[in-house]
């Protein structure tokens, strides 16, 4: 039995709260090697700025801690929205069964929101794979149900980010892959929300190790190298689109 704490369908957060009010404050000077976060993944009906999130979970990593002392909330949200096929054969979700078992909305999402808004006070980096995806759902979600919005400024971790800045490898950079390429060993099944955002966490670790200069990262620095990580990526893979007659991307980071 390890001390990780899971909270079902966010019963008891503010155990998750709690500990956010304990950890220490973070300055501009922490480096992300030493540094709390908060994971955060999504599961989703669908991929679309109508789409709304079905599953979620938030992960408190305490660095002198790891895994072991992981505080851990998770939901399943009813979202009064249909599941789209293609996203209820990946997450396995179905309209039945979040019908019959997700918590309410504005309940859900509203505790979301503020725990995520409690550890941006604390300068604790929120981190997810992929951040737009997941940051975007959520600010939807919350606009949805006319809930508070989250900090305008928000301090973010994206290990996709990082790693294709540091490891110029070949392949895919899925989730799946990029944990395997690290060596992180999955707790759960990917495309459980919880799962998904445990992994994401661990990979800060051997990103440290493998290249210093990620732990190194100051957290009063990690937004403006992401975005500038983010834009060199997209203009090498927008020449390689276009050297194939086809349609660059035109998305923005965070």
């Amino acid at each position: 039995m390890t001390s990780t704490q899971k909270i079902s369908n966010g019963d008891n957060a503010a155990v998750m709260l709690d500990a956010i009010a304990q950890a220490p404050t973070q300055g501009d000077d922490t480096t992300l090697g030493k540094a709390w976060l908060l994971g955060f993944d999504t599961e989703t009906t669908g991929t679309h700025a109508k789409d709304a999130i079905v599953s979620a979970s938030l992960v408190l990593r305490d660095p002198a801690k790891d895994y072991e002392g992981d505080v851990v909330a998770e939901w399943v949200i009813n979202p009064h929205h249909h599941m789209s096929e293609g996203a209820s054969r990946v997450n396995g979700f179905t309209d039945e069964f979040l019908e019959a078992n997700g918590a309410e909305p504005g309940d859900a999402i509203a505790t979301i929101g503020s725990i995520v808004t409690a550890a941006q006070n604390k300068d604790i980096p929120l981190l997810a794979y992929n951040a737009p995806f997941d940051v975007r759902m959520l600010s939807g979600d919350l606009k949805r149900w006319k809930l508070q919005a989250l900090p305008d400024e928000l301090l973010v971790v994206d290990p996709l980010v990082i790693d294709r800045e540091i490891s110029h490898r070949h392949g895919k950079r899925t989730l799946t892959y990029t944990t395997e390429y690290y060596g992180v060993e999955p707790h759960g099944d990917f495309h459980d929300a919880t799962a998904d955002t445990t992994a994401a966490v661990d990979l800060i670790k051997p990103m440290s190790t493998l290249y210093p200069q990620v732990g190194n990262l100051k957290l009063g620095e990690l937004m403006d190298w992401q975005r500038k990580a983010h834009d060199a990526w997209k203009e090498s893979f927008n020449k390689w689109m276009l050297s194939r007659g086809r349609r660059p991307v035109n998305d923005s980071w965070l």
